[in-house]
């Protein structure tokens, strides 16, 4: 939820928290200032995170309010990383954390924690979000370290030449062991997308890696990178994520797709990979035995 006004004469001069009060009374001085504080707060379409910066009449607020709960910190330590070098970090993303800011958030998403950990070793760009993971997907997320490997990465991306590897956990079994849906890709709904004949082209090879207890583990190449790509063409093959509810997927402690890996070769040939291991939630809902033997579980 989106709150909007306008400063008045009023509130002109005020401290932002206490001009945000005045305005919006239903709100109590720390919700006000926990959405400062987590990037939630515009002023004339610009970010502000200082409670106490002096509001000027005509100045037009909005707060993004965004639950308690998901107010969860996000901090990448160099022993963290899943990949570093002079032009790329990787960085396993938990599932529940958005890939790059919203108008609700800048605090723990992937883009601040990147961006600060990159300020701490001394690099002076910002944290480039070429690619994303759905909020309720885990796995692998690339950030290029300055202008020149993200136009790099960037290019590979759109060329298809980064090849990435999902691991799914779906309810049922496949008659077949791999198969391959080319089916092209459209927006149905404000957050929902959809196979249509007059959407992008898409294309992902699905193979069956176990089965177990009702439920089967899917690793899925996609050959293109649509938005909802892998959700939404499982559930087109009659085989929707567990937990995705949006695409009819059984309810679950979490969506359960992963992004295990993604490769492709960097500045003279360098050939740079990342894989991301697997949470607790995800391998305790994976059938017996597929995974265990690889596996350390993420925290």
């Amino acid at each position: 939820m989106i709150l909007t006004a306008r400063i008045d004469a009023e509130q002109a001069g005020l401290r932002l928290d206490d001009a945000a009060k005045a305005i919006f009374p239903q709100l109590s001085k720390g919700e006000i200032r926990r959405v400062i504080d987590w990037g939630g707060c515009n002023l004339n379409q610009t970010l502000v995170r200082v409670a106490s910066r002096q509001v000027k009449e005509g100045e037009e607020l909005a707060l993004g309010i965004m639950d308690a709960e998901r107010c969860i910190d996000l901090v990448y330590q160099k022993h963290e990383l899943l990949y570093e070098d002079k032009d790329f970090l990787a960085v396993y993303k938990g599932a529940g954390f958005n890939s790059q800011r919203t108008p609700y958030q800048l605090k723990g998403t992937v883009e601040y924690a990147v961006e600060c950990y990159m300020k701490s070793i001394g690099l002076r760009d910002p944290s480039r979000v070429v690619h994303r993971l759905d909020r309720g997907t885990s796995g692998v997320m690339f950030f290029p370290k300055h202008k020149q490997a993200a136009t790099l990465i960037s290019n590979l991306l759109k060329e298809g030449k980064v090849q990435k590897t999902y691991w799914a956990l779906v309810s049922g079994s496949p008659d077949e062991q791999s198969w391959k849906v080319d089916a092209p890709l459209d927006k149905v709904s404000k957050f929902r997308y959809g196979v249509s004949l007059k959407g992008k082209p898409a294309r992902t090879v699905f193979y069956v890696l176990g089965e177990g207890n009702g439920v089967s583990a899917i690793e899925a190449k996609p050959l293109t990178g649509r938005t909802h790509q892998i959700r939404v063409h499982l559930a087109h093959s009659g085989f929707p994520i567990i937990g995705d509810e949006s695409y009819g997927g059984v309810p679950a402690a979490r969506m359960m797709l992963h992004c295990r890996a993604m490769r492709f070769t960097g500045p003279k040939g360098k050939v740079i990979e990342a894989v991301a291991p697997l949470d607790v939630d995800f391998l305790a809902a994976a059938p017996q035995g597929v995974f265990e033997q690889q596996e350390q579980p993420a925290g």
